[in-house]
């Protein structure tokens, strides 16, 4: 029996629970009951307890319980973040993530923090990361596929996090190619994948996401291109959930991804909603950088633009470039 478990049930039940119940459900004494509830109360969790009844748990708010028990407790994946580690405060989940799989780490082990004091974006870029506010989390595998083939896991992160979202928010949602999620044309989540490899082999993959959730109000030199999912929806968004729906998607959508190796699995279900599909867009290549009209990706996660110079289709691969729309960020 875990805190996780009791937890659940608590929450599950929505009513009082016997302690009795809970002593038969997990074959342990009520002394290992009370144990673990005043554990779960210690957590910051409110369990009211009442003779003949019971327990029963009262719900707070997201801020709360943002925590490696509330997460556990809501997930519904078979092996990826069943190794969890919970963070209040550190540097950077990529860089926990990383450490954990030089350590020997299984595959599907996570990370997720509150905060992150030395957040990192694509190419380099600082990632603002405040407390009690969003989502910083790592998954960390070990695909058996050569070192080529692990590009395409970042858009397996992007349509995770999308479903995720989309399931709590009636506000639609989309994808910024390669990787990044939009609301009205502004940036929600941003995604980061670094690899350990050999030439034929791939030792550790981690794929990070930072999701804006709960900020009411973002720093000035973002705010033109970000937003966060309390903005758009108007109210606040439990945390733990998000986390637990966003690793169960990434499980289900990494099986597909295992059976080929590629993105042919789901190449029309991320083309269904890529913000750049047949919009005009700057290619900025470090060869020349061009525009043109994107018509989708492939197997492989690339980009297809219809140059506009001459109507030929180009693979535009997303470690070599950036794109944006021609009149602004999509």
């Amino acid at each position: 029996m875990k805190n996780e478990e009791i937890l659940k049930r608590l929450r599950d039940a929505k009513d009082y629970v016997s302690g009795q119940e809970l002593c038969e459900f997990y074959g342990v004494s009520r002394t290992a009951i009370w144990k673990a509830i005043r554990q779960l109360e210690k957590d910051g969790y409110i369990i009211e307890a009442q003779n003949n009844k019971g327990y029963r748990l009262v719900e707070k708010n997201d801020m709360e319980l943002f925590s490696k028990v509330e997460i556990e407790s809501r997930l519904q994946t078979e092996w990826i973040g069943r190794k969890l580690i919970f963070h209040r405060e550190t540097g950077s989940t990529n860089i926990d993530a990383k450490e954990l799989a030089e350590k020997g780490e299984a595959s599907g082990a996570v990370v997720v923090a509150d905060m992150q004091t030395a957040g990192r974006g694509r190419r380099g870029r600082g990632w603002v990361s405040p407390s009690g506010k969003d989502i910083y989390m790592t998954i960390m595998l070990r695909p058996q596929c050569r070192p080529e083939k692990a590009s395409v896991l970042t858009l397996v992160m992007a349509l995770a996090v999308l479903e995720a979202i989309s399931e709590l928010l009636p506000q639609s949602c989309s994808i910024k190619w390669p990787n990044d999620i939009v609301m009205s044309g502004k940036k929600v989540c941003g995604i980061l994948t670094e690899m350990s490899a050999e030439l034929d082999g791939i030792h550790y993959v981690v794929i990070g996401a930072g999701i804006n959730v709960n900020q009411e109000v973002l720093a000035e030199e973002i705010c033109k291109t970000a937003t966060s999912l309390q903005i758009e929806c108007g109210k606040q968004i439990n945390r733990a959930k998000l986390v637990a729906r966003v690793l169960y998607h990434f499980e289900k959508y990494y099986s597909l991804f295992e059976k080929t190796w590629d993105f042919s699995g789901l190449v029309h279900q991320y083309n269904q909603f890529l913000v750049n599909r047949d919009r005009e867009v700057c290619v900025l290549d470090p060869k020349g950088a061009f525009e043109g009209t994107a018509r989708g990706i492939n197997e492989n996660g690339e980009l297809l633009v219809e140059r506009k110079s001459d109507g030929k289709v180009v693979q535009v691969y997303a470690g070599e470039v950036s794109v944006r729309g021609i009149y602004g960020y999509v």
